[in-house]
């Protein structure tokens, strides 16, 4: 299977951050003479690909109250314009409580929707950067399910930036089939420089899936907000298949599922672990 990262530097302008997205996949689309050769492609959206900084209430106002919303009609349409499956970052949906969900779409190269995820665990941290105190609880609510979802070219478990830090979510996608996890993610640069790669090795070598992390990158917003970037796709062994330390622009890996499989038999983590598996389920 062929995978492209696209690693952002979104701003508070859905319109030019959904301009830019789809120049990138039109230059995907230049690239590949013949795409049928890289069918199925995955492409991957980091976290907040078409809103990012302000106010968090800002989200608000293209969250919408109807289903499906405008922008998730827009990334759908992207997806089957381009024949790509879509990984598409995050965008927020109205919960019931009145606050949102930071929710991450998977469509099909028909734009068809086959899943979705929202974010579990919420950034309610102090930071020492410019923005130094971030709480994502204010506006957001944690979601109550894990997301395993079948594709053509393996399952594909779904997680959001801070989840990368919790093992649990991790563990209970493979349980529940993950091959392959997508992390679309927008790290800080402090918290990002220090702990980004080391986590995503982590997570690949305890799960034994590939890792596909695709990060905005660089001062957003006049300064305003600065992130790691490094978008990677890791393999199941840890070892670091691509990345993109700097930089806007597309990663491109070709990966393997079988190898997942191979590292599993030889090593069988799952069968080993004496602890009990995490609660939450599949949705």
């Amino acid at each position: 299977m062929h995978i492209s990262l696209l690693q952002c530097q979104s701003g508070q302008d859905v319109s030019a951050n959904l301009q830019f997205i789809q120049s990138q996949l039109e230059q995907l689309n230049r690239e590949n003479v013949d795409p049928a050769a890289l069918s199925p492609h995955l492409v991957v959206l980091p976290e907040c690909s078409l809103l990012f900084g302000g106010h968090e209430r800002a989200q608000i106002s293209y969250a919408g109250d109807c289903h499906p919303s405008p922008v998730q009609v827009a990334l759908g349409g992207l997806a089957a314009q381009h024949r790509v499956y879509l990984v598409a970052g995050t965008i927020p949906r109205l919960a019931d409580d009145g606050r949102l969900h930071s929710r991450c779409y998977l469509f099909d190269d028909k734009g068809v929707t086959l899943g979705h995820y929202d974010k579990l665990h919420l950034f309610d941290v102090n930071v020492a950067d410019a923005t130094q105190q971030y709480r994502e609880s204010d506006t957001f609510c944690p979601g109550d399910h894990i997301s395993v979802i079948d594709t053509p070219f393996g399952k594909i478990g779904l997680s959001i930036c801070y989840d990368l830090r919790f093992p649990d979510l991790f563990r209970a996608l493979r349980l529940a089939g993950a091959e392959i996890i997508a992390v679309p993610a927008a790290f800080t640069k402090v918290t990002g420089e220090v702990h980004w790669q080391v986590l995503l090795q982590a997570r690949a070598i305890e799960s034994q899936c590939v890792i596909v992390a695709a990060a905005q990158w660089g001062a957003h917003n006049q300064g305003s907000r600065e992130t790691w970037g490094q978008s990677m796709v890791v393999g199941p062994w840890g070892n670091i298949i691509a990345q993109r330390p700097t930089g806007t622009g597309w990663l491109h890996a070709d990966v393997d599922v079988a190898e997942v499989h191979r590292i599993r038999r030889n090593m069988p983590l799952a069968q080993h672990n004496r602890f009990a598996p995490p609660q939450l389920m599949c949705r």
